[in-house]
């Protein structure tokens, strides 16, 4: 990929899969940023953090998950209770299986996060098994917790960064 827009690396430097999925990723986190803020922390009580958070950094599977059919009710992100009125909403359907993935390695790889990429392809894997037509609840998603859709990552700092450690 040739970043070729005013601003970008110009000289028609090639970004590597990961650099791409960052850059694109930050652009498409604009989003989510409005509950998650800027910095990822959320706002206590209400929107649970990104950064530091074991939902980004732990199993790639529950956290496609998340945003392709969204999250209701209560949840304990880092020890603390959150309860976002009317729960997070579904993005599945507003974005492409691409811009997913590239959302999901920026917010995986931002604010002191660092663990491998999501691509594409596991995302359109989730999109393909699962149907649901309702938000997921925390205890729904206890099963995929540490679970990691199957698939190839590209070469790269996203693809040998080691999930954060448990707290």
């Amino acid at each position: 990929v040739v970043d070729v827009r005013p601003g970008g690396s110009g000289g028609g430097d090639t970004l590597d899969p990961f650099q791409t999925a960052m850059k694109k990723g930050s652009s498409g986190y604009s989003v989510c940023g409005g509950c998650h803020q800027g910095n990822g922390n959320g706002i206590p009580g209400q929107f649970p953090p990104l950064a530091g958070s074991e939902f980004v950094t732990g199993g790639t599977e529950r956290l496609v998950r998340i945003v392709q059919h969204g999250l209701t009710g209560p949840v304990t992100v880092n020890g603390a209770a959150f309860n976002t009125p009317g729960g997070m909403q579904p993005f599945g359907a507003a974005m492409s299986s691409q811009d997913l993935a590239n959302v999901l390695t920026y917010v995986r790889n931002s604010w002191g996060n660092e663990a491998s990429m999501i691509t594409k392809e596991m995302v359109q894997k989730v999109r393909d098994e699962e149907k649901r037509a309702t938000q997921w609840t925390e205890a729904d998603l206890k099963p995929f917790a540490e679970k990691n859709v199957p698939g190839e990552i590209p070469a790269g700092p996203g693809a040998t960064a080691a999930a954060a450690p448990a707290k």
